[in-house]
């Protein structure tokens, strides 16, 4: 028997589904610089694949890897068209002035909304089969055979006779010059590689360490720049003294940025403790008078008041009048950050010409055209290298930290990386919005629901990018305006309420936030009516059958109704849509003797219509799962005097790997035309469902977030 090598195990390993996983050789896949173009000898197929005559399949995607696996499940959909060994692709990212320069050849390049696979799928069908129906006729013309006599297979073309056949890369020039026209894509039953458990591209060069983000970034003759903010938003800067650490070891210059201060050096530590030495005087406004306190009491006191009516039905003031008994809830939540492992950086190099910036952003084409206009270069010579992310949640989308490092750049003259420390991204950093919302609802005298409303005072993002907007932000009030039930008479409101702290995007949005209410109050309502949570869920989502579906499989599969040995152990359950998929979930939730909890499993049932490669599909169920844990557990930022006091991952806690619950995944899955995103979607269930099993095991209501803020016992 032949020594089994460290490298062989990595080959064979066990999968997260407990089976036998044979992987791929870990070099031959692997992507380091996704952003640089590989050297082609070969002429392009079409603008998203090249077939190199070694048969070598280079494939294109217009989406960031962030971790979401995109880089492996999008070419599967090329690959699938194209009846490719899977063995042979590449991967890179489609050029983003190549796009602009041709009118978006590649589509939207913003990844956002869970919607890579659901907006790239169609471009990706058709390049792929128009490449496979081009090799088939290239062929046929080589061997003087007609087309509809040959077909494709695992990287060849051969004749149905089986007489001959011949490798993608020996046809590929002449396919390249050939047209089709009136190419059908697979039909879902045809599939052969989409829908197959795939190890991801960009993990060898993940774990062998030449992957490389935008923080390994290195450019000849680049210095380095870390940026000071104001402690408290907006309130701008009075005064440095450079003297003071001009004579620093590296130090180059102290450059103002509007509100914020630049430190540039030769290099990171050099710049770093220069910023840490150096004195600044900031300026003061009425954001220093905030506290945590007074923020949270402006929300809950706009509450009474009536709000913009986005939905109602019937008439709201009889039935509350009359109804036989009616009950009344404030929920709360608070501002959260992203923190995203990897600290936001950019590196800019500006040239008379030509501006090179190699960053890892959500929005390249954003990028471009933010710093075309700061550097007053064309666009199309504004050359963006999209790196590798260390997570993201949304954070990444912003253009805060690109435009300081391009102001940085311009007035260095040198290529610069610029850092945002965690503390800077954490103190000055855009979060997931403030919310307080207040439920109530009416019961007749046989304990039937006959009305509800719904009121919520919600930071605007919207309004912090534009002082203009009027309106309701429709992402503070997603998961609410569009919920699914059956309610008989309702009215839902909302008012914004805007602070002196910023907002911004995060993983799955304003749906983490309504989410959390709804289904936390749709359990009150089951209490109120002596129904249980599931059974009432069912009655109200009576006409939605896909709903109906996903409950069922979750109930068999959770064990809802198994009776826990312990009292001091139970389960509680949510379900939402958000990004075109359905997540149900029951958590198994542990209160302990010193007043603190547990939560030892998590089930879900999912509905995203369709999976293109299971693996990444559950990983990134499992992260969205145990991210939403993380911020029920201890996501909350508290603000002192306008600042936001935890600045690390010390004081910010997060769920730690042995806090970390069992978690199972089951797909319920309605398939068809459908396919919904799956980032983010089951973020938003996780908190009331913890907070719905909390109840029954305490019988104390948990409204307001996050769960460490509260001392439980058992009932």
């Amino acid at each position: 028997m032949s020594d089994f090598s460290r490298r062989d195990f990595l080959k064979v390993a066990t999968s997260t589904a407990g089976g036998l996983m044979v992987g791929f050789p870990l070099l031959s896949m692997g992507v380091s610089k996704p952003y640089e173009a590989k050297q082609i000898t070969a002429r392009e197929i079409n603008a998203w694949l090249v077939i190199e005559p070694d048969e070598t399949v280079l494939i294109r995607i217009a989406k960031a890897e962030m971790g979401q696996g995109v880089m492996t499940s999008l070419p599967m959909f090329i690959a699938d068209e194209l009846e490719a060994d899977w063995r042979k692709i590449k991967v890179e990212y489609a050029d983003v002035n190549r796009s602009a320069l041709r009118g978006q050849l590649y589509g939207d390049m913003t990844t956002r909304l869970s919607n890579s696979v659901s907006e790239s799928r169609l471009m990706m069908h058709a390049a792929g089969a128009e490449a496979r129906e081009r090799l088939i006729k290239a062929a046929a013309e080589t061997w003087g055979v007609r087309p509809e006599d040959c077909y494709a297979d695992y990287g060849r073309v051969y004749q149905n006779s089986g007489a001959q056949s011949l490798g993608y890369g020996e046809v590929a020039r002449l396919a390249s010059e050939v047209s089709v026209a009136n190419v059908k894509i697979k039909t879902p039953e045809f599939y052969s590689t989409l829908g197959l458990a795939t190890p991801r591209l960009d993990v060898p060069a993940k774990v062998d360490g030449s992957a490389v983000f935008g923080i390994d970034v290195r450019v000849p003759d680049m210095v380095y720049a870390t940026v000071l903010h104001n402690p408290v938003p907006g309130a701008g800067l009075q005064s440095m003294r450079f003297n003071a650490i001009r004579h620093m070891p590296g130090v180059i210059r102290a450059l103002r940025l509007g509100d914020a201060i630049a430190i540039v050096a030769e290099t990171f530590w050099q710049a770093k403790r220069a910023a840490d030495m150096l004195p600044v005087y900031w300026k003061s406004n009425e954001g220093n008078k905030r506290f945590d306190d007074t923020i949270k009491r402006e929300f809950f006191e706009k509450l009474p008041s009536p709000g913009e009516v986005m939905m109602r039905k019937g008439d709201i003031n009889q039935l509350m009048d009359d109804a036989e008994r009616s009950i009344e809830s404030d929920y709360y939540v608070p501002y959260v950050a992203q923190a995203p492992l990897e600290p936001l950086n950019c590196t800019v190099h500006v040239q008379e010409e030509r501006v090179d910036v190699w960053v890892g952003h959500q929005d390249p084409e954003g990028v471009m055209d933010v710093v075309a206009q700061l550097t007053g270069v064309s666009r199309y010579k504004v050359f963006v290298h999209n790196c590798f992310m260390g997570g993201s949640f949304g954070r990444r989308s912003h253009m805060d930290f690109v435009i300081e490092a391009t102001r940085i750049a311009i007035q260095i003259g040198r290529p610069v990386q610029m850092i945002w420390t965690r503390e800077e991204d954490m103190r000055a950093g855009g979060y997931r919005p403030m919310s307080a919302m207040r439920f109530k609802a009416g019961f007749d005298v046989e304990k039937n629901l006959t009305v509800i409303t719904n009121h919520s005072v919600t930071h605007s993002i919207e309004y912090d990018q534009d002082k203009n907007a009027t309106g309701v932000d429709e992402a503070s009030v997603e998961g609410l305006v569009d919920h699914p039930y059956r309610f008989p008479a309702y009215s839902f409101s909302h008012s914004r309420l805007n602070t002196h702290l910023k907002s911004w995007w995060w993983r799955s949005g304003g749906h983490s936030i309504n989410a959390f209410a709804m289904e936390c109050f749709i359990d009150e309502l089951a209490a109120a009516a002596e129904q249980d949570p599931l059974d009432y869920r069912k009655f109200l989502l009576r006409d939605e059958p896909d709903y109906l579906r996903v409950l069922d499989q979750l109930e068999r599969k959770s064990l809802y109704r198994k009776r826990r040995p312990r009292r001091n152990t139970d389960v509680g359950m949510a379900i939402h849509k958000s990004y075109g998929t359905l997540v149900a979930v029951v958590a198994e939730v542990t209160v302990e003797s010193n007043g603190g909890m547990r939560v030892d499993k998590l089930t879900a049932a999912v509905d995203c219509g369709n999976v293109a490669n299971p693996m990444t599909a559950e990983e990134q169920v499992e992260g969205s799962l145990l991210f939403g844990l993380s911020a029920t557990l201890y996501g909350k930022l508290t603000v002192e005097a306008g600042r936001i006091l935890e600045d690390n991952l010390d004081t910010y806690e997060i769920l730690r790997m042995e806090e970390t619950p069992e978690v199972e995944i089951h797909w319920e899955l309605s398939g068809g035309e459908h396919w919904g995103g799956l980032g983010e979607p089951a973020t938003a269930v996780v908190a009331p469902a913890v907070c719905n099993a909390l109840y029954k095991i305490t019988g104390r209501r948990i409204r307001s977030l996050p769960v460490r803020d509260y001392y439980l016992t058992v009932k």
